[in-house]
């Protein structure tokens, strides 16, 4: 109820000066913290010199990120490029041809980066998926790619097959856990698609071809088997009309977060500071508010930023690849929580939505959920902080799933029925304000620290009760309205294209 509703432009417009303002109080807090703390002695091995001509330091507390737009920065450029020439004269030349052609570049780029025996351990693993898949038994399957992910999370098995590694390189741990994880879920994807449609009979090959695409290989995003077997295939594919200007578009916008995260670090610590809690708790209670969710949407951005570079490359190929997660600002509800879409995809279409159905049911709902945080949980490596925060995320979803039953439920259903759709939408953005902030504590867990979530928690929930809880619940609550209108305008937007298509 009230979903669709509007409020008033002047209301509205009060929010965002609201919100605005608050932001610029708070960014204004950092920024004086991150000027004072650059010569601390704990800031001293990630905080780093960086654009010297204004005495400006830089945050390189993320070494994922140095060493992708540093030292590896040249590799990467040079391989993909490499694929995109490859792939425009295999497009020309031989069309039919292509997909063959982007697996053997991807394994040659495999075989260069990691040595042999690491390309015949994947091989190897890929073998005994195609054998299962034969059988056509789902749960075998699934089993033996669990147990296949399993081997590379867990010890012994992940000690040895790590050996299989020629050399030593900065990235290694990185390329070889993202290698190996995203070959498993690609097997697995391949062999159940091949139990759901066995008439299709799809070969050792499709699988190669499908595994060895080098854009997808070491990061993701991952695509299920079908939809990329379906888009590669076609001999001749054609591009939408302006399709290519959207490609430059999102290669631009590409370059330009970039460039952003690069002056942002220059100018705040966002990365440093939690690890030095002595300095952390001395910070205003708004600055850290805004610090803890700079921690996740630096996270959303890095995923972005990533997903968006590979996405360009695929969409070149002719591909339609899973597009980047929802910006953690827009995000009220954790149904929608996720920073990896192609792994979001992944577990719903083999895992929640095959149990949850329709997720409207209490027990099948939490039946579903333990079981895809389960796999979660394996994917991301068990540990302790994984697992409390798989529980925490886990309840989450299952907690929203209870609220909307209860305000279903006949008293609470009929108070509702009695307020205006006007308020219906104020008090529904109430809850999605807590669930916001509910949000970006369950996750700062793993992003950031169990200690750095504590002391976050510990400011805004007790030490500064209630007038900090309540000022920041107001700002959120500003914000997820701003969102909401945000939503209600796409979608009649996507109405009203809907309406014009309609034939007459």
């Amino acid at each position: 109820m009230g979903i669709k509703t509007a409020l008033p432009a002047a209301e509205l417009g009060l929010y965002s000066l609201v919100l605005s303002g608050a932001l610029a109080y708070a960014g204004r807090g950092l920024l004086e913290a991150s000027q004072d703390g650059a010569h601390r002695k704990a800031f001293r091995e990630s905080v780093r010199p960086g654009w010297e001509y204004i005495g400006r330091k830089m945050d390189v507390a993320d070494f994922e990120w140095v060493m992708w737009f540093t030292s590896f920065r040249n590799i990467i450029v040079f391989a993909l490029s490499g694929h995109v020439l490859f792939a425009k004269l295999c497009t020309m030349v031989a069309p039919q041809l292509r997909s063959w052609m982007y697996a053997v570049y991807g394994a040659l780029a495999v075989l260069g980066t990691m040595g042999p025996w690491y390309l015949g351990l994947l091989l190897a693993h890929c073998v005994s998926l195609y054998v299962a898949s034969l059988l056509g038994q789902p749960w075998l399957c699934l089993g033996l790619g669990l147990a296949s992910l399993a081997s590379f999370k867990l010890d012994p098995l992940i000690s040895w097959q790590s050996g299989f590694v020629t050399g030593t390189f900065d990235l290694q741990e990185v390329l070889f856990h993202g290698g190996s994880g995203f070959t498993v879920l690609r097997c697995t994807s391949f062999a159940l698609e091949s139990c759901a449609h066995p008439d299709r009979r799809y070969s050792l090959g499709d699988l190669l071809k499908y595994n060895f695409y080098l854009p997808f290989f070491f990061f993701g995003p991952i695509m299920t088997f079908d939809r990329f077997h379906a888009q590669m295939s076609q001999v001749e594919p054609v591009r939408r009309e302006g399709e290519l200007w959207r490609i430059r578009a999102q290669a631009g916008l590409s370059v330009v977060a970039i460039m952003a995260v690069d002056i942002f670090f220059h100018f705040f610590y966002i990365l440093t500071i939690p690890s030095d809690l002595k300095f952390a708790n001395r910070l205003l209670d708004s600055a850290l508010a805004v610090l803890a969710y700079s921690n996740l949407v630096y996270d959303w951005v890095k995923a972005a930023v990533l997903f968006g570079v590979v996405n360009t490359v695929a969409r070149l190929d002719h591909l339609d690849p899973p597009q980047p997660p929802k910006c953690i600002t827009a995000l009220y509800v954790f149904a929608e929580t996720h920073f990896d879409r192609g792994i979001n995809d992944w577990l719903c279409k083999y895992v929640y939505d095959h149990i949850g159905g329709e997720h409207s049911e209490v027990i099948p709902e939490l039946g579903a959920t333990v079981a895809t945080f389960a796999i979660t949980t394996l994917w991301l490596g068990p540990c302790d902080i994984v697992y409390l925060w798989s529980f925490l995320n886990c309840f989450g979803l299952n907690f929203e799933l209870w609220v909307q039953k209860l305000a279903e439920w006949g008293p609470l259903a009929q108070i509702e029925a009695s307020l205006s759709e006007q308020m219906s939408r104020r008090v529904r953005a109430l809850f999605g304000a807590m669930n916001f902030w509910a949000i970006i504590m369950y996750n700062l867990v793993s992003l950031n620290s169990l200690e750095f979530t504590e002391l976050v928690a510990r400011r805004l929930l007790l030490t500064g009760f209630p007038p900090t809880t309540l000022a920041v619940l107001f700002v959120t609550y500003c914000g997820v309205q701003l969102v909401k209108e945000r939503e209600r305008t796409l979608a009649l937007e996507e109405e009203q294209k809907r309406d014009k298509e309609k034939p007459e």
